[in-house]
């Protein structure tokens, strides 16, 4: 076989490795049932699609339901809400790299409306990834509002790749309210479709064939131009 016939097949080998983003967790809260009396956690919300679970931590009790969804039947919401309070979702990404998360939100007029989300792999140090706020939107069981969906792309932190543990919280960031006010003690905040995408990690052969086949890219290349 001469240098021109085999430089023909080596590119296709490389570009055959397609890494397809895939949905590992998400939480629809479809099959949840608040608890009945107020408390300041709520703990052990199965994923559900995917292993995780999911919860909230709030300085104060707090009166946790399942109103309307955004275009489903439920979402998770609460009130009485204070600077520090927050959502919490637990999940692995053993096995995949390149973290993206999206997820409703919404809340009252008087909900809170400023939040940070900030991730953690030991559970007790946690990064801000970024800050947001949410729009004034209502929702509906029947029709999906698009003003309230958020969507981060986390794949520039390693830090995140092939970990047994991940902990992604949503954090009241201030006392101001949705409508622009104050956030008031029946002020509710909503969470919905939380869902977490990532990528599979390529096996230690695809990479080496990946790496093997640019090598010899290159070694053809040289050839030409000397």
């Amino acid at each position: 076989m001469n240098l021109r016939s085999f430089s023909v097949l080596v590119p296709v080998a490389v570009v055959a490795l397609p890494v397809q983003a895939v949905t590992v967790v998400q939480w629809d809260f479809e099959s949840v049932v608040a608890p009945g009396a107020a408390s300041a956690t709520l703990t052990g919300i199965a994923a559900s699609t995917g292993t995780g679970t999911a919860g909230a931590v709030h300085a104060g009790n707090t009166t946790w339901s399942t109103p309307a969804g955004n275009g489903s039947a439920k979402s998770l919401s609460g009130n009485t809400w204070a600077v520090g309070d927050y959502w919490q979702f637990g999940f692995s990404t053993t096995g995949y790299a390149g973290l993206t998360l999206s997820f409703d939100q919404t809340g009252s007029n008087t909900g809170p409306r400023d939040f940070t989300l900030a991730y953690s792999t030991d559970g007790s140090s946690f990064t801000t990834f970024a800050s947001y706020a949410l729009p004034a939107v209502t929702w509906s069981a029947a029709t999906y509002n698009a003003a309230s969906t958020f969507t981060f792309d986390l794949s520039a932190v390693t830090a995140l790749n092939n970990k047994p543990s991940v902990l992604v919280r949503l954090i009241d960031a201030s006392t101001t309210s949705i409508n622009g006010g104050a956030v008031g003690t029946g002020g509710t905040d909503r969470v919905d479709n939380f869902t977490v995408s990532v990528s599979p990690v390529p096996e230690a052969g695809t990479a080496a064939m990946l790496a093997a086949g640019l090598a010899v890219l290159g070694f053809l290349a040289r050839r030409r131009s000397a």
